[in-house]
């Protein structure tokens, strides 16, 4: 017990400030960890930062010059590149794994703290009583030897008896207080020396602990760190031997297969007379005959003379109608436009497969799919809530989804062999309407999407590929859900399932290429496309299902209006429990307000008539566990005020209401991202 040592010798000074050293280096440790933290969290930044300039640096790549012998080594550059970009942001994950590791031990040793200094407590009532004790002992010390040195004085100068009586009976006093806060002081020094022996060997567990928890937390930052090196001296090689076995030969080679014209010599060139018949200009048209092509004609293995003629294209050549130049060159234009004009991108343009399907074996892309069309640019109406996977949503953007948008630059290296990256979203908005204090009048609806955002890499593969592996995915946790509404153009599904707690789905191929590909049309810059695939409801159990209950009360009168707004967090309500963020209270008072008192303060906007709260992360770290008050008092005067009803906004990222979740099934993709959320939609109390 090395820290008894040093609380013990303390007792030997004045002070006994042992116990209070030890106790602030517990607490020191805490400090410690949160900077450890920090520390991570930076070098995760830094990691992050640098990953992306190397992905825009590999994206650079792909815009050089693809023209000349040189153009195939860019592509060695740029794959390089992003599997460097990968290595960094690989780390980056596994740092922000490592910061949850951290946080949480932080979090179990502020709980541990608090219930040692509850369980010392005894112990520092001991430190009190003998430093008390103490003091007392060294004020009757010096008072006997006073009392003691007076009577030697009086005796040495003659005084009177009586006068030596009393300074003997003084003398007599002190020494016997003397005597007992001696006596006193033993006992207590005894207490102390145990109840610090204890404490002692308590504080030095804690220390122990915290110290190899804090090792083994840098021994988790530096495998990191040195598997990222060896990831990047293994790219590094990759790299290396890809240009060693890139010779001059291989590069011509690779021009001649790319851009050759043929293997053949061209023969002599012989000259044919042909006849060419003047047709006047003003003849009588022949009758028109359609523009036809049989459906069956694409699939049809007849070689009979019907069907060569049925397949025949009759066109038919109207003639010119004599007319000025000018005016005929003005017509052929205005036509034109008008021809233009009418040609439309219809999104409902279909291609059938009537004839495939009946070639398909038994034992077979999913079953046949009649409509293969791109979907319309906005697959699935939304109003409650953003498609976006970007993690900087804003809570007063518009509602309305933004399809075909880029998250950011790729990391992700993209090759044929290896399974594709996609990332899910979850995006789910409640509404609420709670009336006064009264929680069995709570109504409450909550809606979610679900959104796949998919690398623009992928595309070159889905079209390269003359069938791209189906994506198929298993919905988790839908005995939750009300209701499910599939996007339509792209997703399938099993009506026979029997297990109310999963449904499997998988995307038409066909269609989704499409549509990625009119995507990437649409916007060739963008990194990742994102595609809404389904919609649901989340069964509601009244208050229960809300992330915040809420409660008001309204006092009005003539001159003043009295409000309080009870609050209160509700971790059931999340999978899991989440921090609320960006908590704001609207309130509007009317009756002419003249001035405004709130705890915890507000914003008065005298234009708007309207008080605003914007109140700190709400959790279950928060004071009182997520429970508060928001109090005001409006003098007015136009008075009595009429309650109206209150906004509440707030935010939350990691969770989701529901907990529904999703789970690849079969091969040829990964899961590279699994973002959920939700937001507060239309939240209001009266």
């Amino acid at each position: 017990m090395l820290f008894f040592f040093l609380l013990y010798w303390d007792t030997k000074g004045e002070k006994n400030n042992g116990f209070d050293v030890l106790y602030h280096n517990m607490k020191h440790g805490q400090i410690s960890s949160k900077e450890l933290s920090d520390f991570i969290r930076e070098r995760a930044t830094i990691e992050e930062t640098y990953s992306r300039s190397m992905t825009k640096l590999a994206k650079s790549a792909s815009n050089f010059s693809q023209l000349g012998t040189f153009a195939p080594v860019w592509d060695v550059f740029k794959v390089s590149t992003e599997k460097l970009a990968a290595c960094h942001m690989e780390l980056v994950r596994k740092l922000q794994e490592l910061i949850k590791e951290v946080q949480k031990y932080v979090d179990e040793q502020a709980k541990a703290h608090k219930k040692t200094k509850e369980e010392v407590a005894s112990t520092l009532e001991a430190v009190q009583n003998i430093q008390s004790v103490s003091q007392a002992l060294q004020k009757s010390k010096e008072n006997y030897n006073s009392k003691t040195l007076e009577l030697e004085r009086m005796r040495k100068e003659g005084a009177t008896q009586r006068d030596l009586d009393k300074a003997g009976v003084k003398v007599k006093k002190a020494t016997e207080v003397y005597k007992s806060y001696v006596e006193k002081y033993a006992s207590t020094k005894t207490e102390f020396e145990q109840k610090m022996a204890e404490t002692a060997q308590k504080f030095q567990d804690i220390e122990e602990s915290h110290i190899q928890h804090m090792k083994e937390i840098i021994q988790s930052y530096s495998c990191s760190v040195e598997d990222t090196h060896k990831q990047i001296i293994e790219v590094h090689k990759e790299f290396v031997n890809n240009m060693e076995n890139t010779s001059a030969a291989g590069l011509i080679q690779k021009l001649a297969e790319s851009k050759g014209t043929g293997k053949e010599r061209p023969g002599k060139t012989k000259h044919k007379h042909t006849a060419y018949k003047f047709v006047h200009l003003g003849a009588k048209p022949r009758k028109r005959k359609p523009f036809t092509i049989p459906d069956n004609s694409f699939y049809s293995s007849s070689d009979s003379e019907e069907e060569d003629e049925r397949r025949k294209f009759h066109v038919e050549i109207k003639p010119v109608q004599p007319n000025n130049g000018t005016h005929q060159h003005k017509a052929t234009i205005d036509e034109l436009k008008a021809s233009i004009g009418n040609i439309t991108l219809s999104p409902s343009a279909t291609v059938r497969h009537q004839h495939i399907s009946r070639r398909r074996p038994k034992s077979s892309y999913p079953p046949k799919v009649a409509n293969s069309s791109p979907p319309p640019t906005a697959p699935l109406a939304r109003a409650e809530s953003s498609s976006s996977l970007s993690s900087n949503t804003s809570l007063s953007a518009s509602n309305t989804p933004t399809v075909g948008t880029s998250r950011g630059p790729s990391p992700v290296t993209l090759a044929s062999q290896d399974p594709l990256p996609i990332a899910v979203a979850f995006t789910e908005s409640v509404n609420a309407y709670f009336k006064g204090a009264d929680p069995s009048k709570c109504i409450v609806k909550i809606t979610g999407d679900m959104t796949l955002s998919f690398p623009s890499g992928i595309i070159k593969i889905f079209t390269s590929s003359p069938s791209p592996a189906v994506l198929s995915f298993k919905l988790r946790n839908t005995s939750k859900l009300e209701q499910i509404l599939p996007n339509q153009h792209l997703l399938h599904s099993d009506s026979s399932q029997s297990d109310t707690n999963t449904k499997d789905f998988w995307l038409n191929m066909p269609a989704l290429t499409a549509y990625l590909r009119k995507c990437s049309e649409q916007n060739p810059v963008s990194s990742y496309y994102n595609v809404d695939v389904l919609k649901y409801q989340v069964c509601s159990n009244g208050i229960q299902s809300t992330p915040l209950n809420l409660a008001v009360y309204w006092k009005c009168g003539s001159s003043t209006t009295d409000l309080r707004i009870d609050y209160r967090y509700n971790p059931e309500a999340m999978q899991p429990p989440g921090p609320l963020t960006s908590v704001q209270v609207l309130v509007p008072v009317n009756g002419g307000v003249t001035n405004m008192q709130s705890l915890p303060n507000a914003i008065w906007n005298t234009e708007q008539s309207k008080s605003l709260w914007k109140l700190n992360d709400i959790s279950e770290k928060s004071e009182n566990e997520g429970s508060g008050s928001l109090r005001a008092k409006f003098e007015l005067s136009d008075g009595p005020s009429i309650p109206a009803t209150l906004a509440v906004q707030f935010f939350n990222e990691g969770s989701t209401l529901s907990g529904v979740d999703m789970e690849l099934v079969g091969s040829g993709y990964r899961l590279s991202l699994n973002k959920k959320r939700f937001t507060s939609g239309k939240t209001s109390i009266i």
